[in-house]
């Protein structure tokens, strides 16, 4: 049995349940944890070969690596979801979405899914900054609005890359100051199959990637229903690729912008009949 944290003049405590309730704190607290995504090795190497397949239709279909490279485009792939539904599975991880459910309600919806490449080498890419995934806000919110969930296709470590961040940056409003990032920043660690899962508030950084072989990752942003999302999902997919409807308000189909004011009074008779059954 292990011993009780000693303290004094405590009159109350959270309780942890068990790992998703305890992730869910970690976040709250520093604002990121670590959380095994179950995967097998089998199941590791399926999504690793279907990742690097995706990858090169996607460039091929946006005009090659050159043309991405123009646009600093080329080191990611977004909504794989859309090219593979091993992907929507991925995004829909039984862990990362109770975790979700923890902290943004059981209502919440995909934002965005994009495959992420470190180029070795130590090359330079777009990540390589201090960014919220929620970028160019200066707030902070009670609860978290978004969750950002890094799924590790290759083990992130200290020499390929690890994930810089900057512990409870999620409750500040301003970036801190250099020498505050220089002497708090943490470089997390994560295995093959993990998910690394932020508030989308905490300032973090792709770090350098000093190996040979790119390090692979697909970035997953989770938030409340009232975000807009980074691409529509619903209109990239169309409209007959959920199959239930659960899936259907997971990928935001539930919460669309209506186009006219026709279209806005129609929404409305379909729920008032719904709600009237």
């Amino acid at each position: 049995m292990i011993e009780a944290v000693r303290r004094y003049g405590v009159r109350e405590q959270i309780v942890s349940r068990d790992e998703i309730s305890r992730a869910a704190e970690d976040i709250r607290l520093v604002g990121f944890t670590v959380l095994d995504g179950g995967y097998s090795d089998d199941e590791l190497n399926n999504l690793s070969s279907c990742f690097d397949r995706v990858r090169d239709e996607y460039a091929a279909q946006h005009g090659g690596y050159d043309a991405l490279r123009a646009i600093d485009e080329h080191y990611t792939v977004r909504a794989l979801l859309a090219h593979d539904r091993r992907f929507l599975d991925l995004a829909r991880n039984s862990a990362v979405t109770r975790l979700c459910a923890e902290l943004l309600g059981e209502y919440h919806i995909l934002n965005q899914q994009n495959g992420i490449v470190n180029p070795p080498h130590g090359e330079t890419y777009n990540q390589a900054s201090f960014h919220r995934d929620l970028p160019y806000q200066h707030f902070t919110s009670s609860r978290p609005l978004a969750i950002n969930a890094l799924f590790c296709l290759d083990a992130f470590d200290l020499e390929n890359g690890s994930t810089l961040i900057v512990p409870a940056s999620h409750k500040l409003e301003a970036f801190p100051s250099d020498e505050t990032v220089r002497k708090h920043t943490v470089r997390v660690t994560a295995p093959r199959g993990s998910f690394i899962v932020l508030d989308c508030m905490v300032y973090h950084s792709g770090g350098t990637n000093m190996t040979q072989r790119p390090r692979r990752a697909v970035n997953h942003v989770y938030t409340i229903p009232l975000m807009r999302q980074q691409i529509d999902l619903p209109s990239l997919l169309g409209d007959d690729f959920p199959t239930d409807s659960v899936t259907s308000q997971f990928l935001g189909y539930s919460v669309r912008s209506p186009l006219t004011v026709a279209a806005y009074i129609e929404d409305r008779r379909s729920r008032s009949a719904s709600n009237s059954k």
